[in-house]
């Protein structure tokens, strides 16, 4: 006749082989399934490219309505017969010109800066701070 620790170890062993059994499987099943990701980029380059792309678009639309909108504001100063009126659209013109010129110099400035700041982005161990 088994005592009550052998009937314990018993029942509990076949249950224990069994979640070890699955245990097992998923670990295995994991480390076959898990693949490392290596980054092909650092985040400084992966957010410079960005900013250049956002720029460039921003830049290119920007001229494209500066043009189409000096195109309207000229049109407006040559078609109208009213002094005030065609004072207005020469002060349109200028407010558009005066605006694109912000836009382009920001882009201007920041390629001008963006070699300056060009190491002090990395991260050098056993530098105390």
């Amino acid at each position: 006749m088994m005592n009550h620790t052998e009937k314990v170890w018993s029942r509990m062993g076949s249950k224990l082989s069994r979640w070890y059994s699955k245990l097992m499987t998923v670990v295995i099943l994991a480390a076959a399934l898990l693949l490392p990701a290596y980054a092909a980029e650092d985040m400084w380059t992966v957010a410079n490219r960005i900013i250049i792309d956002v720029y460039n678009h921003i830049a290119g639309i920007s001229t494209v309505l500066a043009g189409l909108m000096s195109a309207v504001a000229v049109i407006g100063a040559k078609l109208s017969n009213n002094q005030h009126k065609t004072d207005q659209a020469w002060d349109w013109l200028k407010r558009i010109w005066i605006a694109w010129v912000i836009i382009n110099g920001i882009g201007a400035f920041i390629a001008y800066v963006t070699p300056l700041f060009s190491g002090l982005n990395t991260l050098t161990p056993g530098t105390g701070g």
